[in-house]
């Protein structure tokens, strides 16, 4: 199943996001844990420069432990610092701002030494539905970004006082126009990223189904109480599904949408276990 989405507003949020980098000291860059490859943006790169990088590995409730780890290890250099953490938990975030004053302490030391109490801005950034919107509110306390369980929501940048002496940019989120690898379009469409709407969701399941019994495979036949089957195709096992939870319409067939979406929003509430689809060998 080969995947673009690219909506028109995406391209201004790049613009916006290239002009208002040079207002800011820091980045904070939110990766959905479940596919921190798939979810960085390749025109971001251009975008950030130079500046330092807090990398949140987001969702780490939803993601296998010891990947999260590795991708930690991984993210983590000079100038760059990666945080896992789960937005939606009270003072999730006191993680970030530590991160900030640590990758920002030497700015902080002169402005001491000058008596200047400038704040400290950073621009929030990353794909449709990473929980940007979430990990600001979390920061500041309060629901002041407005957030939702699907690409898409935030639609223009935003400026946010944080508690302290910080701002931060909430910023759409945002793809790119051309996927070249057709995995990465894939994982993030598994995670909500591109939305449903513009998917055949049958067809994109079979690929997911694949990819589990791949990488996860008593995860996935536990959750559907399902035995592996002998020279058996990801349709196969779509049908068991199916089967099992009486998903047929009118006439008897199988209802494959229905199974499908029920596979899916499985994977994206955690009900499958943790998983990463981006996994560090």
């Amino acid at each position: 199943m080969i995947i673009q989405w690219f909506p028109g507003h995406m391209t201004k949020a790049l613009r916006e996001m290239e002009q208002n980098v040079k207002k800011v000291d820091l980045v904070i860059y939110v990766l959905d844990s479940r596919a921190p490859f798939s979810c960085q943006n390749p025109q971001f790169t251009q975008i950030i420069g130079s500046k330092p990088i807090i990398y949140v590995l987001n969702k780490t409730d939803l993601s296998d432990d010891r990947q999260t780890q590795e991708w930690q290890k991984r993210l983590t250099g000079e100038n760059r610092l990666a945080i896992p953490l789960v937005s939606t938990m009270t003072n999730a975030s006191k993680a970030i701002v530590a991160g900030m004053e640590k990758l920002l302490a030497q700015k902080l030391e002169r402005n001491r030494e000058k008596g200047i109490t400038m704040p400290l801005r950073a621009m929030v950034i990353g794909v449709p539905n990473c929980g940007k919107s979430t990990l600001i509110n979390n920061l500041c306390g309060k629901y002041k970004a407005i957030t939702g369980d699907r690409p898409s929501v935030t639609r223009s940048t935003q400026w946010v006082k944080v508690a302290g002496n910080i701002e931060v940019l909430d910023t759409p989120g945002t793809l790119w126009p051309s996927f070249e690898d057709n995995e990465i379009a894939h994982n993030l469409a598994y995670i909500n990223a591109i939305k449903d709407e513009v998917l055949d969701p049958a067809e994109l399941v079979l690929d997911f189904i694949a990819k589990m019994l791949k990488e996860y495979p008593s995860q996935f036949l536990e959750r559907y109480d399902i035995e592996l089957l002998t020279d058996a195709q990801p349709v196969d096992y779509l049908a068991k599904v199916c089967e099992k939870r009486k998903f047929i319409i009118k006439g008897g067939d199988l209802d494959w949408e229905r199974g499908a979406r029920a596979i899916l929003d499985d994977f994206r509430k955690g009900r499958l276990g943790k998983i990463t689809l981006d996994k560090i060998v």
